[in-house]
């Protein structure tokens, strides 16, 4: 008798957010991951058929999937009229006489009723659980849809135990339909940039080996306000030897942070505000130059920057919050984002004791080669296997 999870599943994979025309150019962690199991799930045992939301039905926008049957307002509006008779239909874009899907598995928000099974990845219920933290317009009706859309999901994987509980309060996921898949991160941060290359891109930035470095969007929740405040209370001279960079773009509400990080330059402080890198080649030459990563984040359903820092073997620090202790696993130096003097300290450690930033490279190098790609791929499809045999 054969052994059904090892079929090959037919799964169409929602990739709008690994479309780089859509995102400005560079993948933020949701365009990394569906980028991610695109690439890994066919060793993994599926068939990936990948499929876009073009904004406004407009098809030329999308290039890595074929562009759905309808934009994703214009799917949600007729869900929202006709909620008991409507499904996507992908068969259509799919080609006549082509095998149905098995499933569908939608990687961020965007999800609607199909004419197959739906698994839906949710990475954490932020917008809901913090509204200050986001823009306001529309607010509420997007998070009214989106904890309709988290229902209609047969089920839904995350990316830590920490956003169960999220999920399960502001979402009203039953916690039997909930499973959990830790990200991974790619072969290529594990090999070091030659010497030449790393400081090349160093050369071309303004920057000096050493540094302290946060990558991340630009917004409340990553905590750079306090970030920047507890560099500037370093002593002098380890503020004069070390830079902090700071490599993302801005983001939801991010215009007074934006205001103090100009100023800090302005006076001369030694800090470098890196808001258009969109090449991962660079970013990886970036993280190789690094003295220490510091990720101050309040909240993450994740953090994938983490695991990049650990695999390219820099010593880390990050917030004791939310999932993070999780994925660290004991790897980082920890410290609560609300205090600043904490986060000075965490800083000075790395900058100055020796053993303690040997222990968190080799701790992050072993914590790094759990979390790949492929046993992420590898679980996800047997979430899918698990849908279909219930």
């Amino acid at each position: 008798m054969n052994n059904p999870a090892s079929r090959i599943v037919r799964v169409g994979l929602s990739t709008t957010t690994a479309e780089t025309a859509l995102t400005g150019g560079r993948l933020d962690g949701l365009g990394v991951y569906s980028r991610a199991l695109l690439e890994h799930l066919p060793q993994a045992g599926a068939e990936v058929l990948p499929f876009s939301f073009a904004p406004g039905g407009d098809a030329s926008r999308v290039s890595v999937g074929r562009a759905l049957p309808l934009s994703f307002r214009g799917a949600t509006l007729a869900d929202l009229l006709l909620p008991s008779s409507v499904h996507m239909h992908v068969s259509g874009v799919m080609g006549r006489g082509a095998p149905p899907l098995d499933l569908f598995h939608a990687t961020d928000y965007r999800i609607v009723r199909m004419d197959c099974p739906v698994v839906a990845t949710l990475h954490d219920a932020v917008p809901i659980a913090h509204p200050e933290w986001c823009t306001p317009r529309l607010r509420g009706l997007k998070n009214w849809l989106q904890i309709k859309a988290a229902r209609k999901a047969q089920h839904v994987i995350t990316g830590s135990h920490y956003s169960i509980r999220e999920l399960v309060e502001h979402f009203g996921v039953d916690e039997g339909k909930i499973s959990v898949v830790h990200h991974g991160v790619r072969p290529e941060w594990f090999d070091a940039p030659s010497a030449e290359a790393r400081d090349a891109t160093l050369a071309l930035h303004g920057l000096n080996p050493g540094y302290f470095l946060f990558v991340g969007t630009l917004q409340p929740r990553k905590n750079v306000g306090r970030l920047l405040e507890a560099y500037l209370a370093l002593p002098p001279v380890l503020r004069s030897a070390r830079q902090l960079v700071i490599v993302g773009a801005p983001g939801w509400l991010s215009d007074e942070l934006v205001a103090q990080i100009k100023a800090a330059k302005q006076r001369g402080e030694n800090v470098v505000w890196l808001s258009k890198l969109t090449d991962d080649a660079q970013l990886h030459h970036i993280y190789a130059g690094a003295g220490a990563f510091v990720f101050p984040s309040l909240h993450e359903g994740f953090g994938l920057p983490l695991v990049e820092a650990f695999a390219s073997g820099v010593p880390v620090a990050t917030s004791n919050a939310t999932s993070l202790p999780e994925v660290a696993q004991g790897a980082a130096l920890e410290f609560d984002p609300l205090s600043v003097p904490e986060m000075t300290a965490a800083m000075t450690t790395l900058a100055r004791d020796d053993a303690t930033r040997n222990r968190c490279i080799a701790a992050g190098r072993r914590r790094a080669l759990e979390l790949t790609w492929d046993e992420a791929a590898r679980r996800t499809v047997a979430v899918y296997h698990h849908v279909l045999s219930h």
